[in-house]
């Protein structure tokens, strides 16, 4: 989440006025995130009298990566998790019916707000709810009737970091350029096939999760979900839990943890467990790639926090040095 465009009160109230959710109250930036702008939304609600409540929901303008015309696959899927019992918000539909307006040529959706913390330094209980969650939405998923093709996978990241370029990754860190082409190489010719495979949430670190003491009230965030191996999902997820916010330290009681928490729900057959290692290296490149062009293009007077790409480099060593380990115990982390 971030702010890249910045919109008046008499805009947002406009907007508001489209939905039956009362009178806008107050609307508040958010500045975590990298792709989209989003303010957290009070109304008054609906009701009359003392029967009237007020609401606090999430407003999302699209701004980066996100097509228009994935809307409707991302706020449908968002719709039908939440019918089939998982923690995920639902989309907040106009009184027309549609899922999304625009605003000056950008997407706009209201989403149902959810209680709930992110946490920094999750515990292994934690991690283990957050395994059962995901591996809960990848069987509900399922039933969606549609599809998505990754647009974030190998050829991307290649795209993208040849983009960059090295001069400029070099600018970032002076050992990215030969970690980013060396790494590309590696996956180019390692990359599995023929994994299970459906629609993935493909980003849920700790600020896409919501957390109730050990429970997961919230996953949110599906904006960069897609048609994938269920086990690349699950290696996403691995390399943004199990380490601390700079990848230098491993947590291997939360590996664990995750492992086993996705595990009680939907048993990896063995050949996903034996690819682990090669998709968390690949996890770790989708990163690199997209904090490094973020690093380089993020607007100045955006309301946003880069991230660095050194963060999932570290990750990738460690992945790198451990392979199988990483995901069996005794890496020595």
């Amino acid at each position: 989440m971030a702010v890249y465009t910045h919109l008046g009160a008499h805009d947002l109230a406009g907007l508001i006025a489209h939905y039956d959710v009362g009178e806008l109250i107050s609307a508040k930036g958010i500045a975590e995130g990298v792709s989209n702008s989003n303010w957290l939304i009070e109304t008054s609600g609906t009701g009359s009298g003392s029967n009237r409540k007020g609401a606090r929901l999430i407003l999302t303008m699209y701004e980066r990566r996100i097509e228009p015309g994935d809307l409707p696959f991302f706020l449908g899927l968002l719709d039908h998790l939440a019918a089939h019992g998982c923690p995920v918000p639902r989309t907040i539909h106009d009184r027309e019916g549609a899922a999304y307006r625009t605003i000056d040529g950008k997407a706009v959706a209201l989403i149902e707000f959810l209680p709930g913390v992110s946490v920094d330094q999750p515990t292994a209980r934690q991690a283990f709810s957050v395994g059962e969650a995901l591996a809960r939405t990848h069987l509900a998923a399922g039933s969606y009737a549609q599809s998505r093709m990754q647009t974030l996978g190998l050829a991307a990241w290649d795209m993208t970091i040849h983009d960059c370029g090295r001069d400029a990754l070099a600018g970032i860190d002076p050992a990215l350029p030969d970690i980013a082409f060396d790494e590309l190489s590696f996956l180019a010719g390692s990359w599995p096939g023929g994994l299970p495979h459906g629609v993935c949430h493909c980003d849920l670190f700790p600020d896409n999760v919501l957390m109730l003491g050990d429970r997961v009230s919230g996953l949110i965030d599906f904006y960069f979900a897609a048609t994938d191996f269920f086990a690349y999902d699950l290696a996403v997820t691995h390399a943004a839990w199990s380490f601390d916010s700079h990848g230098r330290q491993f947590r291997d009681d939360v590996s664990k943890a995750l492992l086993a928490g996705y595990e009680s729900i939907r048993p990896l057959l063995e050949y996903e467990r034996s690819a682990l290692p090669v998709l968390a290296r690949g996890a770790c490149m989708r990163f690199i790639s997209s904090r490094a062009d973020d690093w380089l293009n993020t607007p100045p007077d955006a309301l946003v926090t880069r991230k660095d790409p050194m963060d999932f480099a570290r990750r990738l060593q460690f992945y790198r040095e451990t392979g199988a380990l990483a995901f069996t115990g005794g890496s020595g982390a």
